[in-house]
């Protein structure tokens, strides 16, 4: 039996559990097209399975868009799903001030003047944010996109910047993941959590785990979180124990 296995056992026997899991390049593997990323039959069967459980409440948790996350996770209630990096909430739609709404056009403006013509560099608009991709794209082309979009839009005031494996998100507003898993704890009454993530937006997850939480990274790169597997496969796994052993 593994460290891993054993925190995740020690886990399962607490009376309230919260399971949020990051959704891109953990419940599934990264693609090209990010419209075509689908759970892996086995983890979605686990996070259903858990869902179901008594006192126990799994979250998607995700840069994606609520909307977007909803289409290509497939989960419905009782699974539930945070969008944005923690932005938006399935239970409450994310309001702009109207100097929110001014920044962010401002903001979109100065990105596509940026990024329109470079080839595979794509935008994505979130209600508070706009998000610039870049993966896909030639090293040389991904690299100049990013830079100039670090060093003109994301430096207007008030724009929050977010940046992970090829992408690069700018918000309006303040959100983390660290903040999202402290909103759920604290609205579940949680005894203890279970946080998996890959990007670097997931470390202000891990940093905000307490003792008796149990982190894990996926793949590669340096983490705050305490376990690590290699790949969204050993993600199934991993989920697959704990539903055994909390259903025990």
């Amino acid at each position: 039996m593994t460290a891993l296995d054993s925190a995740l056992r020690e886990l399962a026997r607490v009376p309230t559990l919260l399971v949020a899991l990051d959704f891109d390049g953990v419940l599934a593997p990264l693609v090209q097209d990010p419209s075509s990323s689908r759970p892996l039959p086995g983890s979605a069967a686990a996070v259903r399975g858990l869902a179901d459980l008594p006192a126990t409440t799994v979250a998607m948790l995700s840069g994606r868009g609520l909307d977007d996350l909803r289409t290509v996770s497939g989960f419905t209630a009782p699974v539930r799903l945070v969008g944005s990096h923690g932005g938006e909430f399935d239970d409450g739609a994310l309001e702009l001030t109207d100097a929110q709404r001014d920044l962010k056009d401002q903001l979109s403006a100065a990105v596509r003047q940026v990024v329109d013509g470079e080839p595979a560099a794509r935008l994505e608009y979130k209600p508070a944010a706009v998000v610039v991709h870049v993966r896909g794209a030639e090293p040389a082309v991904a690299e100049r996109v990013l830079d100039a979009v670090r060093t003109g839009p994301a430096q207007l005031p008030g724009v929050e910047s977010t940046e992970g494996k090829a992408v690069l998100e700018m918000a309006v507003v303040q959100v983390s993941k660290g903040a999202a898993i402290d909103t759920l704890r604290s609205r579940l009454g949680a005894d203890a959590v279970l946080f998996v993530g890959d990007d670097v937006t997931d470390e202000t997850a891990f940093t905000r785990l307490r003792p008796g939480d149990v982190g894990v990274k996926v793949g590669d790169g340096d983490t705050a979180a305490e376990y690590r597997v290699g790949a969204p496969d050993d993600v199934t796994e991993l989920l697959e124990t704990l539903l055994t052993a909390r259903w025990g």
